[in-house]
């Protein structure tokens, strides 16, 4: 009897090996330190590490693919994907069409200029040319500035990349992208200084599933529970981000 216990649940076991959850999570590898790819093809950065954390804490594992942002809602809305993890901002307009995990970062927009700039606020932008990556919050906060041209790109780095040859006077993007290109990079950081950090209200990310799909949601959130609970997501800022 003691041996067919044994058996039972041996077969248990497996059966909950085997059926483990698989969440594939789509990220726009082109947002350092958040997500990027490095010089191994690898998609890096703080939320990958972030979500897979998550994943060893909840005890599913996740599959990441890199999908360009103007697609990537759409692609989870089409069902791709199980989940968007890629800095993504919690709005009442996106809540509308998709469901959000726990907010798991804290983030404030920053405008980058070049260093013979005098700007201190987005304000001082009018007249000029300011770009950021299409369907962001800082392009949206671009957009609510009259008087300045919103010049919209698909990847944030192009946008730094136009600012710091002199194509375009600012950039506004998330603080962390915001200090890895114009702080820690030697090149961008002789030429651009963050000018202002914007306020644009609680900003935080969150990690995006389709509307309705509630297994998905709470392991995630699960994940994102052990992972705050337990200190690790101070040590993954530490590592990508800096205190």
């Amino acid at each position: 009897m003691k041996r067919m216990l044994l058996i039972l649940l041996g077969i248990t076991l497996l059966a909950q090996s085997s059926w483990a959850r698989t969440i594939v999570i789509a990220q726009d590898a082109t947002w350092p330190p958040m997500e990027f790819i490095n010089e191994n093809k690898e998609i890096v950065g703080f939320d990958t590490d972030y979500m897979k954390a998550a994943a060893k804490e909840a005890g599913y594992t996740v599959e990441l693919k890199n999908v360009a942002w103007d697609g990537i809602f759409g692609g989870l809305a089409a069902g791709k994907y199980d989940a968007v993890c890629s800095s993504v901002t919690i709005t009442e307009e996106r809540k509308k069409t998709m469901d959000f995990s726990i907010p798991y970062f804290k983030v404030r927009q920053a405008l980058v200029v070049p260093k013979s700039s005098t700007a201190k606020t987005l304000e001082e932008m009018k007249g000029k040319t300011v770009g950021a990556q299409i369907g962001t919050t800082g392009y949206f906060a671009i957009k609510e500035v009259k008087g300045i041209e919103a010049k919209s790109y698909d990847e944030i780095g192009l946008a730094m990349e136009d600012l710091f040859n002199g194509r375009i006077d600012g950039v506004v993007c998330d603080d962390p992208v915001a200090a890895q290109y114009a702080l820690q990079r030697a090149d961008y950081a002789a030429k651009l200084q963050i000018a202002a950090v914007l306020d644009t209200g609680d900003e935080y990310y969150g990690v995006a599933v389709r509307k309705g799909n509630k297994e998905v949601l709470d392991l995630i959130n699960q994940g994102i529970k052990a992972v705050q609970e337990k200190g690790i997501d101070k040590e993954l800022r530490a590592k990508w981000i800096g205190q």
